[in-house]
């Protein structure tokens, strides 16, 4: 069984937001779907080549992320190793992506949340850039939308970051990071 978090905040105002940008890659890769609600977060559950797979978008807001997540790792006795968290990073380019594991959060509060509600920093992050040059107040930008200019480029690296999920549901964690990080 898999697991797949998508970090964002959950409301009309924030669509299109630098810090929706895990909920924007679960929403491409699942396309028109109709989401169940459980724990604090919207989920769908799918079998993908025989593999359960659970993708979740927390309804708790970005900070408060890890409230979801420990509640579907607990429930569903989910393997540190079978987590994947899509997240924002304001330290890469837009559309620039790096696969981590065993990190720090790196300053963002919603893997900050995650860590401490599975007390472990040991889980597969698809970490996708959201800088641009104009970077002022953090909290500002997070939240404001992507340009037109910065929406194409995310569209560009979609079929990418899906390629990805798959490799994570079909190959796991360590092979996904060799693949995908050596390019």
């Amino acid at each position: 069984m898999k697991l797949i978090v998508g970090i964002g905040n959950f409301g009309r105002e924030y669509d299109f937001t630098r810090h929706n940008v895990g909920f924007m890659i679960i929403d491409n890769f699942l396309g028109k779907i109709k989401y169940q609600e459980k724990f604090e977060a919207l989920y769908k559950k799918m079998d993908i080549n025989g593999e359960i797979v659970y993708f979740i978008k927390p309804l708790t807001y970005v900070n408060n992320s890890g409230i979801a997540v420990g509640k579907y790792v607990k429930y569903f006795n989910i393997d540190i190793d079978d987590l994947l968290v899509i997240q924002d990073d304001l330290d890469e380019p837009v559309g620039k992506y790096k696969l981590k594991k065993h990190s720090s959060s790196g300053g963002h509060n919603g893997i900050k949340s995650i860590i401490k509600a599975l007390n472990s920093e040991d889980f597969l992050r698809l970490k996708v850039g959201i800088r641009n040059e104009h970077v002022g107040d953090t909290i500002d930008f997070v939240l404001g939308k992507f340009s037109k200019k910065e929406l194409s480029i995310m569209d560009e690296n979609m079929d990418t970051f899906k390629e990805i999920i798959n490799s994570f549901i079909n190959n796991g964690a360590d092979a996904t990071m060799n693949k995908y990080n050596s390019r």
